[in-house]
């Protein structure tokens, strides 16, 4: 279909949940023919919206590739991304819902660092000791190494995370992490804490669109509508 708009949904999690309650509060029914799993979907009596169920980190990806007109998902991954990606998308609208923060989180044992500045002392301290760089675990590389320059931390390494990053101080695998977090219980309940300068970013659920689709008028009007009730 020539006018077709393609929209991506988180196919999961608390962000999907959250997309699906902004479709239904501006009575636009979502299809899936074979149910939550089905990853294509559609808008009923809207012939030509498509529905593509993708991770979150994908949407900011197809966006950028202009293969998606519309896509929700956190502030957090769009800024995690690379700059020639960044530029390729608008922030349409941000939404109360996914509020989260990225923060830099140590060990209860860490006594001795509270802030980043301390932080920056024992980095160097350990460098000297240990002839390795303290490890930063992280699912957001981009952004923890800007912040750590920016706040003068410059020895360290960063770890990538691909599971659950908050064990990795107690598996070996890292010295730190930075996390994104909603209350700050999980990181307590695993003996974390945050350190007091440590807030990286703040995050919330947003619709962004591809700027080539930013001109399309059609593509603007839907997404006006899905500005309005949440």
């Amino acid at each position: 279909m020539k006018d077709l708009i393609k929209i991506g949904i988180p196919s999961k999690g608390r962000l999907r949940k959250d997309v699906l309650k902004i479709f239904n509060k501006n009575n636009l029914k979502l299809i899936s023919e074979r149910g939550k799993r089905d990853l294509f979907g559609s808008v009923k009596g809207k012939p030509n919206i498509q529905i593509i169920y993708l991770h979150a980190r994908q949407i900011i990806e197809r966006l950028s590739d202009k293969s998606l007109d519309i896509g929700f998902s956190g502030l957090d991954l769009l800024k995690e991304s690379e700059i020639n990606i960044q530029r390729n998308i608008k922030i349409f609208k941000k939404y109360p819902y996914g509020q989260a923060t990225l923060v830099v989180a140590i060990p209860d044992d860490f006594i001795d660092i509270y802030s980043m500045s301390d932080l920056e002392e024992v980095a160097f301290e350990f460098k000297e000791k240990k002839n390795r760089r303290i490890r930063v675990s992280t699912k957001y590389p981009n952004l923890t190494r800007e912040f750590f320059y920016n706040k003068g931390v410059t020895q360290f390494s960063i770890v990538k995370s691909i599971g659950s990053t908050e064990i990795e101080p107690f598996t070996g695998g890292c010295e730190l992490i930075t996390d994104i977090t909603s209350t700050g219980s999980t990181l307590a309940a695993n003996n974390l804490r945050i350190i007091n300068d440590g807030y990286i970013l703040k995050s919330e659920l947003c619709m962004f669109m591809g700027k080539t689709s930013f001109k399309n008028q059609g593509v603007k009007k839907l997404a006006k509508l899905l500005s309005t009730k949440y």
